[in-house]
C-alpha cells in the first residue's frame, strides 16, 4: 500500500499518526489527537517509526473493516476485519473481484457506490445492507473515499458492522414496547420512581387514580401524593432500605391522596430496578389493592381499631370486653363513638365502613388493621 493511500485510510480511523525526522521533529501528522501542537510534540520521541509500516499493521488489525479496490472492482488490499465479513482472510480477497464474494445484485450496488466515489472525488458516507456468510442480514456504516495507489485513483472504504448493536437495540425497543403495553393496559396503577422519590414514568391508571393527566403526574414528588398517616415513618424506613439495596422488594401500605382531597388506603409493591450500582437508582411502585376513595376520617386509637377488628370477626360486646380486658360500658362507649366518627348507624354498617375506608385489611382473616406490621398482628 502506498504512503498516500495509507494516510488517507488512517484519516478515517480513530487513531493518530505522525512522521518525524532524525532530530525527532514532527514533519507530518494526522488524526484528531494531534489537534493541538503540544500533543504532537509530546509524542515525537525516539522509538516512533519514521515511515508508515507500523500504521499499516494497525490498519490491518483495526476492528473497523477496511479495503482498497481499483476502478474495476478488484481488491488491492483488505484488513482482517473486512475479510471476516466474508468468512475468509485478506490473502483470499486480494486480486479477486466484488462478484467473487457478493451476490450479483449486491455486486452491482457496490460497483455503483465505487463509481460514485470515483466520479465525485470526495468521501461519501454510506449505510450498507449485506448478507453475512451464515445467510443472515447484516448492516454496516462507514465511508468510501478516493485514494491514489500505483499512480491511479482507487476506492478505499472503512465500515463498522452494526448488525449486533442494531439487533440489540431492536430487542431493547421491543422489550420497552411490551413493558409499556403491559403498564398501560393491565389496569394496575404503577409508576417508576427515582431514588429521590420523583415520578419518572407512570401508567394511565396511576394518573387516573390521582385525577391527574399523565404529563401532570410525571415529574411530581411522590410524597405529595401521600396523605398524613402514622405509617409514613415506617414507609420511609423501607424506602431507604430499598435505595441502599438492603432489600430488593417490599410490600407495604399507604394512604394515597388525590387532587380532590380524597383518600384511599392502598397496598403497594415496591421493587428496585437493576443490580449494578451500589445504590438503587429507580424503584417500580405497583398498587395491587386499594380501598374506595373517601374523605379524610379522624385518626383512630389502637383500641378503637382493635374493637373494629373483633367486631368484624363477629364478636359480641361482651366478648370484645373480655378479649381487651375492658369493662362492658367502655366497649359500648367506644362503639358509640366509632359510629359517630365513621358515620355508621349499625354494627354491620360500622364494619362495612371500616373496610371501605381502608381501616381494616381487605384480604386478611381474622380481621386486622390495614397498617399492621405483621400479617398475623390484630392491630
Amino acid at each position: 500500500m502506498e504512503d498516500a493511500s495509507l494516510k488517507a485510510l488512517l484519516e478515517h480511523f480513530p487513531v493518530f499518526w505522525g512522521e518525524v525526522d532524525e532530530p525527532w521533529q514532527v514533519r507530518e501528522r494526522g488524526g484528531g489527537v494531534f489537534a493541538d501542537p503540544g500533543t504532537a510534540r509530546a509524542d515525537a520521541r525516539p522509538g516512533l517509526p519514521r515511515r508508515y509500516a507500523a500504521f499499516a499493521g494497525l490498519a490491518d488489525l483495526a476492528p473497523a473493516a477496511a479495503f482498497i479496490r481499483d476502478g474495476e472492482g478488484r481488491y488491492l488490499w483488505a484488513n482482517h476485519a473486512y475479510a471476516h465479513l466474508y468468512g475468509t482472510v485478506p490473502d483470499k480477497l486480494v486480486g479477486k473481484y466484488i462478484e467473487d464474494f457478493d451476490a450479483p445484485a449486491e455486486a452491482v450496488h457496490f460497483r455503483a457506490l465505487d463509481q460514485e466515489v470515483l466520479s465525485r472525488g470526495t468521501p461519501v458516507r454510506h449505510t450498507l445492507d449485506y448478507r453475512r456468510p451464515d445467510g443472515s442480514a447484516g448492516r454496516a456504516v462507514g465511508h468510501r473515499f478516493p485514494v491514489r495507489e500505483n499512480a491511479r485513483t482507487c476506492v478505499a472504504g472503512i465500515y463498522v458492522d452494526i448488525t449486533d448493536r442494531l439487533r440489540a437495540m431492536l430487542q431493547w425497543q421491543a422489550a420497552e414496547d411490551s413493558l409499556q403495553a403491559l403498564r398501560d393496559h393491565s389496569g394496575l396503577p404503577c409508576a417508576l420512581l427515582s431514588a429521590n422519590g420523583r415520578v419518572v414514568e407512570a401508567s394511565t391508571a396511576a394518573a387516573e387514580l390521582f385525577h391527574l393527566s399523565l404529563p401532570e403526574l410525571v415529574g411530581r414528588r411522590a410524597h405529595t401524593l401521600l396523605a398524613p398517616d402514622p405509617g409514613l415513618e415506617r414507609l420511609h424506613r423501607r424506602w431507604d432500605g430499598l435505595i441502599a439495596r438492603r432489600t430488593r422488594r417490599v410490600e407495604t401500605s399507604a394512604v394515597l391522596l388525590d387532587t380532590r382531597g380524597r383518600q384511599r388506603r392502598a397496598q403497594i409493591h415496591l421493587t428496585t430496578v437493576g443490580h449494578s450500582a451500589a445504590r438503587a437508582r429507580h424503584v417500580w411502585a405497583v398498587v395491587t389493592h386499594q380501598s374506595l376513595a373517601h374523605e379524610a376520617h379522624p385518626s383512630l386509637t389502637p383500641a378503637q381499631v382493635r374493637i373494629l377488628s373483633l367486631l368484624a370477626a363477629g364478636s359480641s360486646n361482651g366478648e370484645i370486653a373480655t378479649s381487651l380486658k375492658l369493662s362492658r360500658q367502655t366497649v359500648d362507649y367506644h362503639l358509640s363513638r366509632l359510629r359517630d366518627l365513621l358515620g355508621a348507624a349499625t354494627r354491620p354498617a360500622l364494619v362495612a365502613r371500616a373496610y371501605v375506608l381502608g381501616i381494616l385489611a381487605p384480604r386478611a382473616w381474622p380481621p386486622r388493621s390495614a397498617t399492621a406490621a405483621h400479617p398475623l398482628s390484630p392491630a
